[in-house]
């Protein structure tokens, strides 16, 4: 997004002009033993995230005056932009005040406690000039930014100087100008899922010869534990899934404990098979049994799935939270809950309670319940109806709108379309659970319908 206003470049040959604004930091005299880069920040970097000053590790930050002055004007009101403008604005200043006498030496990142900026901040503290193109107005905050970029790569041939902007236009310019420029990656979502954690993780066919040898194993309950020792063990996470897709032999289990190039390995219960239905749900692959050994397991209070449309997502944790709420009675209900964004145009106001207003939002919730209703025909049609209207008893919809302040226990928490959650939203929500709640978080991030969400 370009914070600043657009600009169009006037019509005519290109002449040189003369720009004056406030000088940045003197030039270091003894060049580091480790050659770090000189980041100057855009405006819309710290109001984009305050705490980016923060962010750069052992490299400089410097901001030029420009930045300052749009900070001040960008300050008042109640939008997130004007927040984060006060904020960038007070870790400026605990910095400052916490070396006053050394501006000109730089201030150290590290000074409010945030270990991993080990680099300095910067600010401009004398007037310079630079040439920049007749077309480049003059006065106007990027350019005399762009100004303050070019001066610090002139006078600083040995260090690299990389402008950081959110806007796309200034980045151009930038680079037009043979200037250094990126955009802010920091809190960038991952749009590859191939390198999101998958949870679990294939053996190779040689493990149990480099991994068996001092192996112990025993039985916990119905299921077989082995305590193996290798190399592999010291990349294995706790409850991450391991198998092996023998044709004669498979073999899948969950890491139950690790500890340097030691594990435990747990065998799973096998939910494909037909006498480990869950209401009358059994697993159809690999994954839909990794899945259900997760939600069926009351120790395990958080799990996340992350998958295309139509791989049971809604309708296996619903199976696990009804089976786990009426029959084992481990929680007392269940309550679920989803961001109200739509797909096109909105719809209006909705009339009627919380619950009436959210029912449109639930429809997968509906269709899953026939499916699982269907399960059983005892009773004929009579005994369907009983059992909806008991499942549904059972079942609370609730409104992120209302969920601030609450605390849930012994409940069964299903977030559903998490993909369109901020992490402001998914932090408050996850953060409702108390003792005894289990939180079930599904999404599709190829379904993202919020904007400016990616």
């Amino acid at each position: 997004m370009a914070w600043p206003e657009s600009r169009r470049p006037r019509a005519g040959s290109p002449r040189i002009r003369s720009i004056s604004i406030r000088k940045s930091m003197n030039a270091r005299k003894t060049s580091p033993e480790k050659t770090t880069k000189l980041f100057v920040l855009d405006t819309n970097v710290l109001m984009h995230d305050p705490t980016s000053l923060f962010r750069f590790e052992e490299h400089d930050v410097y901001l030029p005056m420009f930045v300052l002055e749009e900070l001040d004007n960008n300050k008042k009101g109640m939008t997130e932009v004007a927040r984060n403008a006060r904020q960038a604005s007070r870790f400026l200043d605990n910095l400052v005040s916490e070396s006053e006498d050394s501006i000109d030496q730089g201030v150290a990142l590290d000074a409010l406690g945030n270990k991993n900026a080990t680099g300095r901040l910067y600010l401009q503290t004398e007037f310079i000039t630079h040439e920049l193109p007749e077309n480049l107005a003059n006065g106007k905050a990027d350019n005399a930014i762009l100004a303050v970029v070019a001066h610090m790569h002139k006078h600083q041939p040995k260090r690299q100087v990389t402008l950081v902007s959110k806007d796309i236009n200034m980045r151009i310019k930038a680079r037009a100008l043979g200037l250094s420029a990126q955009d802010y990656f920091n809190d960038k979502v991952l749009e590859d899922t191939d390198l999101l954690y998958a949870g679990t993780r294939e053996l190779p066919a040689d493990f149990w010869e480099t991994h068996a040898k001092d192996m112990k194993s025993g039985t916990q309950g119905s299921q077989t534990f082995y305590s193996i020792k290798g190399p592999l063990c010291r990349d294995m996470l706790v409850n991450e899934f391991v198998y092996q897709d023998n044709a004669e032999k498979p073999f899948y289990a969950v890491v139950a404990a690790q500890q340097d190039d030691t594990a435990t390995l747990l065998t799973l219960t096998d939910y494909t098979h037909s006498k480990n239905a869950i209401w009358g749900i059994t697993a159809r692959n690999r994954e839909q049994n990794f899945v259900l050994n997760l939600l069926m397991n009351p120790e395990i209070d958080f799990v996340t799935l992350l998958g295309q449309a139509g791989t049971g997502k809604t309708l296996l944790t619903l199976a696990a939270g009804l089976m786990q709420v009426l029959e084992h009675k481990i929680y007392s209900e269940i309550i679920m809950t989803r961001v109200t964004v739509s797909v096109g145009e909105d719809i209006g106001f909705l009339p009627g309670t919380e619950e009436e207003k959210m029912s449109p939002w639930m429809g997968a919730l509906d269709d899953n319940l026939d499916v699982l209703n269907q399960a059983s025909d005892e009773g004929g049609e009579w005994g369907r109806a009983a059992t909806r209207d008991l499942i549904r008893s059972r079942i609370k919809i609730k409104s992120l709108n209302f969920m601030r302040g609450r605390t849930f226990l012994n409940k069964f928490l299903i977030i559903d379309e998490a993909q369109n959650l901020t992490p402001k939203q998914m932090k408050t929500l996850i953060t409702r659970a108390g003792p005894g709640t289990k939180v079930v978080c599904m999404g599709n991030i190829a379904q993202i319908d919020t904007p400016y969400l990616t």
